[in-house]
């Protein structure tokens, strides 16, 4: 954990007089990882809980929607997606500096790597079936009855992230890369017809799942700033991602031995959750996947943008901003790789 950066007196006034279990005197630290929304933890005589901030400075458009996290939050806490339990939002400014929320801390642990070094292949198993159920158990959510039908716009999904993503891309582009500028020629021309709508994570990976503290399975899903309206297999795609990652790229899959790991093969991960939908068949994977390393090589632009700005909000910014052109590049030669372009579970 690392300092704050801003002033605690005052938020403990805050905490103070807006939640009833707030018992001062408060401790802050920030978690470290967060490249978008910083993250702290605080500590108190009342308990624990977790604060989720807009970084400071220049923003760029529809980034940093704390409010649509708080939102999200509080719609499926009442639903069986694990989520941590929203507390309160802060819009006022005049508090920490920028919009802030608090929600209740869940004891858990955090995997960063997609190998779960360290756990027995039991647990792998566990896990990676754990992520696929509860993926399944945000799509199947009643969205309109959660009170979400204003979310996002149902239809055109991928048009729409497409066109939203390559703007995000180009406001923070930093250097030209070639296989960024194929895709985006490459994305619009082959979205398939299917226009299924549920709620999406938009960054639904096993970094933003915490674990249960002795048991592997998910007891809280976090990080939903990318939530929306959108399609389900956008989801599934981008927490598939490190099937076809070489382990330099976010410690990814592709050159693993899964079976001696533990870790279920990409089309035993996709079948399970095709079976909890409902469904069989996925045309065109290979789409989803590029789509899904493009968008995120456009976030990771993003981040580098941030860098050069002196806003990133991690000290390993930089460092996960120049992923970018090689994920662009993998994700190019998945778009046009042509055993990929029907795939069946």
């Amino acid at each position: 954990m690392i300092t704050q950066g801003f002033e605690t007196a005052r938020l403990e006034q805050f905490l103070t007089a807006r939640l009833s279990s707030f018992r001062g005197p408060l401790r802050v630290r920030q978690y470290e990882g967060g490249q978008s929304n910083p993250t702290y933890h605080l500590g108190s005589s009342g308990g624990e809980y977790v604060l989720r901030r807009k970084p400071p400075g220049k923003l760029l458009p529809s980034a940093h929607l704390i409010e649509r996290e708080y939102r999200i939050l509080s719609a499926l806490a009442e639903t069986d997606v694990p989520v941590p339990r929203p507390l309160l939002l802060c819009e006022d400014p005049a508090v920490i500096g920028t919009t802030f929320y608090v929600m209740e801390h869940v004891p858990g642990r955090i995997f960063t790597e997609p190998r779960l070094p360290g756990l027995d292949p039991g647990e792998r198993t566990a896990i990676y079936e754990s992520m696929s159920d509860v993926l399944a158990r945000l799509h199947r959510v009643d969205w309109q009855r959660a009170g979400l039908s204003d979310y996002g716009r149902p239809g055109n999904y991928f048009g729409r992230q497409i066109r939203r993503w390559t703007e995000q891309y180009r406001a923070s582009e930093t250097e030209t890369i070639a296989s960024m500028e194929q895709l985006i020629a490459w994305l619009p021309q082959h979205i398939p017809e299917d226009d299924e709508t549920t709620i999406t994570h938009g960054d639904y990976r096993l970094a933003n799942l915490l674990m249960h503290p002795t048991e592997p399975r998910v007891v809280a899903v976090l990080d939903w700033e990318l939530s929306t309206l959108g399609h389900p297999l956008a989801d599934l795609a981008y927490s598939a991602m490190a099937y076809r990652l070489p382990k330099s790229l976010f410690d990814g899959l592709a050159d693993a031995t899964l079976e001696s790991l533990g870790i279920p093969s990409e089309d035993a991960y996709v079948a399970r959750y095709c079976r909890l939908m409902g469904g069989t068949d996925i045309p065109v994977w290979n789409f989803y996947l590029a789509f899904s390393m493009f968008r995120l090589a456009a976030i990771l632009q993003g981040i580098m943008g941030r860098v050069l700005a002196g806003t990133a909000a991690a000290a390993n910014a930089r460092e996960r901003g120049a992923l970018a052109r090689p994920l662009a590049d993998v994700a190019l030669a998945v778009a046009t790789s042509g055993p990929a372009l029907e795939r069946h579970t």
